[in-house]
């Protein structure tokens, strides 16, 4: 039986809409809080400019607002991707730098006997 593709719509279309309001919470909370400077590159914004300083949650939890703002920090839309790339890049290596070693366990490895016992 399939599933209803409106439903999933309807589902996703609530939890992006959602996510938009809440953003704009901490997004305006964050405009007041702090100067309109970007964060790493220091490049100022104005009304005309706004749109490209984006808040960054310093420890990458979208839901973790505190009304201080300390999670927060404003960044051009440039800076913003490029801490995010890091962190990108950064996530399959270990502490040491090396690349994280890949995993061994197979979950099909005896499925062809699995297969033939089962009839």
């Amino acid at each position: 039986m399939a599933k209803d593709p409106s439903k999933l719509d309807q589902v996703v279309r609530e939890a992006r809409l959602n996510a938009d309001k809440r953003a704009l919470g901490y997004r305006e909370q964050a405009l007041k809080l702090y100067p309109w400077v970007c964060g790493r590159c220091a490049r100022s914004f104005d009304h005309k400019t706004l749109q490209l300083l984006e808040v960054h949650h310093k420890n990458n939890n979208h839901d973790d607002n505190p009304a201080d703002g300390s999670n927060w920090e404003l960044l051009c839309t440039y800076c913003h991707e490029n801490e995010h790339s890091k962190l990108k890049d950064s996530a399959g290596r270990t502490d040491s730098g090396n690349a994280a070693s890949t995993a061994t366990f197979n979950p099909f490895a005896d499925l062809k006997d699995r297969l033939k016992n089962k009839t």
